[in-house]
């Protein structure tokens, strides 16, 4: 038995190395820089205060326009190369754009165009058209698929930034800088495999290697373990057998680090979502607590009134986003992610920071209508709830408080998570997908309150770490190097005998 345990991480992990020392230093050094992402309070930035003077045909106008026969699942009031736009999502196309002072709706941006939305995005700096991209290295996110092909526009900013834009309306999809450009490369590109990422079977390849990355790492555990001797040391007066070169230091980085180097193997095949364990099993439907379509909204005041309503409140509107919540149509304009202002359509003349608790308590409730349920205002982030840094993969939107959570009493033990600014679902959580925060992002990623608030703390011991394991992988490399040199040359002289 100890034999083919021995033997078993051995060639696992002569096979395996590899992966795991691309993982590792990738991962530090996504620790710091993110796969490229428009941020929300990029976007904002990016935006002219809304011009109540010229603006604007009414949002029920817009719709019409864009499919009278289909009501929009998010309509925005946003601006385009400075000119107003109203922005409709449909499900699974690119979003339809409609001039928001002429009501026309906008099927393509042209080259010229484009570069006139990059310019004023990029506060007025020069821009170079590069060209139409269907896909490349910063833009292989699935959540743009529905916007393929790119209009790509270069920034001469400090940042140098390169900025992807629709093709259909110009709008700005993504922004990437040359550090992003330079750091992804050895960061998310090579973390996430994306060199195959066009291959079908591209998760299951992810999901495997770490399955098996995970094996090898309890095997070397155990076998590390049993090799050590805690009371007598052997002869050279080692615990360890190897008393020196890159066995010993295999030996000992693997008890040292092994057990953090399995949990991180291991939960970042559980951010794959490996045979669905994780994924939601909740029945609630979000149409619930909506209870309508946008396109029964109606306001007794007209939109350009609305506008200088809420200019005259003190926010400088940047954006406005409509959103149906129990039957009611509501919008919320933005100034920043941090300055909104929310008022109902049918009663537009009172502007809210915050919605009432009662108002989102009865929309949850349509969800479950036989239950109760059960609120908590949460004021402070916790384990389900926390912000995370510009550079993470989960900052794209920010995160507000205080922030109301619903807890339901069905079969999935389902939690709602609602801005109260808005009224907007931030998220649906169920017992797996809590599961899930617990398996992934606390073992991979250290997302736990304490260490997120001390990043000073936080991210000088992950990078030790991480150092530690890529120890282990490394030493594991050159001992898999010599064991085949060995192999190779005892095969050579075995057949090269008469």
């Amino acid at each position: 038995m100890k034999r083919q345990l021995y033997l078993w991480h051995r060639w696992l992990g002569i096979a395996l190395c590899i992966p795991m020392v691309l993982w590792l230093i990738s991962g530090i050094v996504m620790l710091f820089i993110g796969y490229p992402r428009l941020l929300f309070s990029e976007q904002l930035a990016g935006l002219p205060v809304l011009d109540a003077k010229h603006c604007c045909i009414e949002p029920t106008q817009a719709m019409m326009a864009a499919n009278p026969s289909l009501s929009p699942t998010n309509l925005r009031l946003t601006s385009i190369a400075g000119k107003p736009r109203y922005l409709l999502t449909y499900p699974g196309q690119a979003e339809i754009a409609v001039d928001a002072r002429s009501g026309a709706v906008i099927n393509q941006a042209s080259e010229q165009q484009a570069l006139a939305s990059a310019s004023t995005f990029g506060q007025g700096a020069a821009a170079e058209y590069i060209g139409l991209v269907h896909q490349d290295a910063w833009s292989m996110a699935r959540a743009l698929d529905a916007e393929r092909p790119f209009h790509v526009v270069y920034i001469h900013d400090d940042a140098q930034r390169r900025l992807y834009l629709s093709h259909t309306n110009g709008r700005v999809l993504l922004d990437v800088t040359k550090q992003e450009r330079i750091w992804n490369w050895l960061g998310a590109w090579l973390h996430w495999f994306y060199i195959i990422r066009d291959v079908p079977w591209w998760a299951e390849i992810i999901i495997y290697l770490s399955l098996a990355g995970s094996v090898v790492a309890i095997l070397g555990q155990v076998v590390g373990i049993m090799r050590w001797r805690f009371a007598q040391p052997y002869r050279s007066g080692s615990h360890s057998p190897y008393s020196h070169g890159f066995m010993r230091w295999h030996h000992i980085a693997g008890l040292i680090f092994g057990a953090l180097l399995i949990a991180w193997i291991f939960s970042g095949m559980m951010s794959m979502r490996p045979w669905k364990l994780t994924d939601s099993r909740s029945t609630l439907v979000q149409a619930d607590y909506q209870a309508g379509a946008l396109f029964n909204m109606s306001s007794p005041w007209p939109m350009q009134r609305i506008v200088e309503h809420l200019l005259n409140a003190g926010l400088p509107v940047k954006e406005i986003e409509w959103h149906m919540i129990n039957g009611q149509a509501y919008l919320t304009a933005y100034a920043s992610t941090t300055q909104s202002l929310t008022l109902t359509m049918a009663q537009p003349g009172h502007a809210m920071q915050r919605l009432p608790t009662a108002t989102l308590a009865q929309a949850a409730q349509a969800m479950l209508p036989d239950k109760p349920i059960h609120l908590e205002s949460v004021k402070a982030y916790d384990f389900y709830y926390f912000e995370r840094a510009e550079n993470s993969m989960y900052s794209n939107h920010a995160r507000r408080l205080p922030m109301l959570r619903v807890r339901f009493d069905d079969a999935a033990h389902t939690w709602l998570h609602v801005d109260p600014y808005s009224g907007a679902i931030i998220e649906q959580l169920d017992e797996r997908r809590r599961l899930g925060r617990w398996l992934f992002n606390l073992l991979h990623s250290w997302d736990w309150i304490p260490l997120l608030e001390r990043p000073w703390l936080r991210e000088p011991f992950m990078i030790i770490f991480s150092l530690g394991a890529i120890v282990i992988s490394a030493s594991g490399i050159v001992i898999g190097w010599q064991r085949l040199r060995v192999k190779s040359s005892h095969t050579k002289r075995l057949y090269s005998k008469p």
